[in-house]
């Protein structure tokens, strides 16, 4: 582990820096020589990208990126090191992201990087208050009292009470973001479970360590609810390529420990996934999110020509596309070369293509709904559409809503009501629809 973190050092630190400059830049003041040095190497750079909606990288011109002396000196040798393969054990529950490279503290170190920049904004004085608990990493939300049908007649509000709806979160996430949905859920009658991982676990993750011991403490929560009444289900709901490779873990325990558990999943929701493979590409872009946050390119959504056009197809229109900081690019363009450098390793792609070939054809036979949008920047809406094709005719019964113009994983802030819909006829034909027939 130590020569590998000596092999990767340059990236990182590159990355890094870019990390910090892409969000300090956002509130410092510089002098007036150094903010027109800056437009003209920004103007420049964006003047030369391509119309086309490939690579975010590739909307950097390499000879524009020779200014930032520090790009120039990067170089990703696959490293000759000896991979742990993890335990497949019962004991220990295989975790997605399985891989001791990512543990490495220069990767940690570039988050907090980031997390250190973000803290330098100037703020209001405000009135001390007293600090909230520590974010859990998961949370039961039960059903509102007045979405419960107290008499007992109702066989949906029934059917509502014995299930759960399990929200896996994505890459950054933390319980406050997931409070939505849960209460929209937990407001119609519904369990619900928000499961979120600390960014600081996922990117300092170990074999056996608190990533797999979370996962396997709510697999084993799960488990226990289920086996405490006949009748009980689980819907879930998971978001981005972390919710729905810990959606797959969690599949794979399932059939390790009784087989029988994922008879009782009555269907399960995607918002902003899947990609069926490894792609250095995807990876960057949701890493560079996470770290930069509400100031990623990735957060931005088309700005449409025409507000009617807002709708579940996609049409013909004009669209507005920003285009990504200098920095930002940068970033982008270290963490892919990264990642081309981890994904290939045997271990890593070993332990993904396990998880991402059970997603794609051990799935339950459930119903599945998928929710993205042409303009998501971390998973590209052909992945969606392609993966959709290809369970539809493995036989599952399969539906979708593309969005069309909002960013990856704020469907629901941008369009409340289509979203809310999409997952009321969701849960009404798959949930539902045994008591409506009785």
């Amino acid at each position: 582990m130590g020569s590998l973190s000596g092999i990767i050092q340059r990236p990182l630190a590159a990355a890094a820096a870019v990390a910090v400059a892409s969000v300090s830049v956002k509130f410092t003041s510089p002098s007036s020589d150094a903010c027109s040095a800056s437009e003209q190497i920004e103007t420049s750079i964006c003047n030369s990208l391509p119309e086309s909606k490939s690579s975010l990288v590739d909307h950097i011109s390499t000879s524009k990126l020779a200014n930032l002396s520090f790009v120039t000196r990067i170089r990703v040798p696959l490293p000759s090191v000896n991979f742990p393969v993890p335990n497949s054990s019962r004991n220990v529950v295989p975790n997605a992201l399985c891989s001791s490279v990512v543990s490495s503290p220069l990767l940690v170190n570039l988050y907090q990087s980031a997390e250190l920049a973000k803290a330098s904004k100037p703020a209001a004085f405000t009135e001390s208050t007293p600090t909230s608990a520590p974010d859990v990493l998961y949370r039961w939300h039960l059903p509102e009292p007045s979405a419960i049908d107290v008499s007992g007649t109702s066989d949906c509000s029934a059917a509502k009470s014995r299930t759960v709806v399990v929200l896996l979160g994505w890459l950054g996430s933390k319980q406050k973001h997931l409070k939505r949905y849960a209460e929209w859920y937990t407001s119609r009658g519904y369990h619900a479970i928000t499961f979120t991982f600390p960014m600081i676990d996922i990117i300092s993750y170990q074999a056996g360590g608190k990533a797999e011991q979370n996962i396997d403490m709510l697999v084993n929560h799960l488990a226990d609810w289920l086996e405490e009444e006949h009748g009980k289900n689980l819907v879930f709901h998971t978001f981005s390529n972390t919710g729905w490779l810990t959606y797959g873990v969690i599949l794979e325990k399932f059939q390790k420990e009784d087989p029988s558990l994922t008879g009782r999943i009555r269907g399960c929701i995607v918002d902003s996934a899947p990609v069926a493979a490894p792609d250095p590409q995807v990876w960057a872009s949701g890493f560079s999110a996470a770290f930069l946050k509400k100031h990623s390119f990735a957060t931005k959504g088309f700005a449409s020509s025409s507000e009617s056009d807002l709708g579940p197809l996609v049409g013909k229109r004009e669209v507005s596309e920003p285009k990504p900081a200098v920095t930002e690019a940068a970033l982008l363009l270290v963490l892919e070369k990264f990642f081309e450098v981890v994904l290939n390793l045997p271990g890593v792609n070993r332990r993904l293509s396990d998880v991402l070939g059970l997603l794609s054809s051990g799935q339950p036979t459930c119903p599945q709904l998928y929710i993205y949008s042409s303009a998501d920047r971390v998973i590209p809406a052909d992945y969606v559409e392609s993966f959709i094709e290809k369970q539809k005719r493995r036989g599952h019964e399969v539906r979708a809503c593309n969005f069309v113009s909002t960013p990856h994983v704020d469907h629901f802030r941008n369009d409340p009501k289509l979203y809310t819909s999409q997952l009321s006829q969701f849960l009404e034909d798959c949930v539902l629809a045994c008591c409506k027939h009785s």
